[in-house]
């Protein structure tokens, strides 16, 4: 089955770039002048997506209106003939269908999947949260659709991480490993090292299948003790009951967006890609650190 939806989750508050997120969603930075939030939507449909669903808030409505129509907008760059700038905004309204639903209360990332369901059906689809980047030959999305061709199962996006930094990931246990494809053994939320023994950490990109919404679903079985719904609840009970789940790390550079540091490396090396800044600023940086 071709999967031809997506759920973007973009309801959270974006503590971490404050004052920058304190009235615009922070899935609304740029990488150079692009939004975050666009360049997911731009990986959903080089994978296939047709239908993007965000799950957003009260606070979100500038998301919304990026991806709406602005006559106003249009009408006066035609009038002083900015072609190509009207160009570009008109390929954002079309690059998909856009659907908006809203997450009453902040009850973990898996309420959030949650209020999508009734517009996924009996489908798997594809899962971006809105931190993760990966720059390579092919996006992520793209590599996970690739790859549940194969599987026919939930598939999880990983990256191999250091002992530093696996109690800050989702952490997979893998047997029947092929090359980058891993079947997961055992979901570990967050562990300390000494814990278990992979380092196959859990990025932020998913497709799920209904099966998935099913435990989701399941009052009190993938709820957590503070009363929040997570996905990874719901695959660690999946596994336990015997399912399915495959993981694969992706190829490419992922950066967190959602961190300061990552949000910087991910504009320098976005914007040294660039055919219209790239020469120009390697120069510019060239110069700055031979002082």
């Amino acid at each position: 089955m071709k999967i031809t939806k997506c759920i973007i989750p973009a309801a959270g508050f974006g503590t971490r770039f404050l004052p920058a997120t304190k009235a615009q969603p922070k899935e609304m930075l740029t990488i150079v002048d692009t939004p975050v939030i666009q360049m997911l939507v731009e990986e959903a449909v080089a994978a296939g997506a047709t239908d993007i669903i965000f799950v957003t808030s009260h606070t979100k409505k500038t998301l919304e209106d990026h991806f709406d129509t602005s006559f106003e907008l249009e009408h006066l760059l035609k009038t002083k003939g900015k072609t190509k700038e009207l160009e570009k905004i008109q390929k954002i309204t079309e690059m998909a269908n856009f659907y908006f639903v809203r997450q009453g209360s902040p009850r973990g990332d898996g309420d959030a999947i949650l209020q999508a369901k009734n517009l996924i059906g009996n489908e798997p689809c594809i899962v971006l949260f809105g931190d993760d980047l990966i720059k390579g030959e092919k996006s992520g999305a793209e590599q996970l659709v690739a790859a549940f061709e194969k599987s026919q199962t939930p598939m999880i996006a990983l990256e191999k991480v250091s002992d530093e930094k696996v109690s800050s990931y989702g952490i997979v246990e893998a047997k029947n490993s092929d090359d980058k494809m891993h079947e997961v053994s055992r979901f570990l939320e967050k562990p300390k090292s000494s814990e278990t023994d992979s380092r196959l950490g859990v990025i932020g990109k998913y497709i799920i299948t209904p099966e998935v919404f099913e435990y989701l679903e399941k009052d009190g079985e993938s709820a957590s003790k503070d009363g929040e719904i997570r996905l990874a609840d719901a695959f660690a009970k999946m596994v336990v009951d015997g399912k399915k789940l495959h993981g694969i790390e992706m190829d490419g550079v992922r950066y967190d967006t959602g961190d300061k540091l990552g949000f910087l490396k991910a504009t320098v090396d976005y914007a040294l890609d660039r055919d219209d800044l790239g020469e120009e600023f390697a120069q510019f940086l060239k110069e700055k650190f031979s002082k």
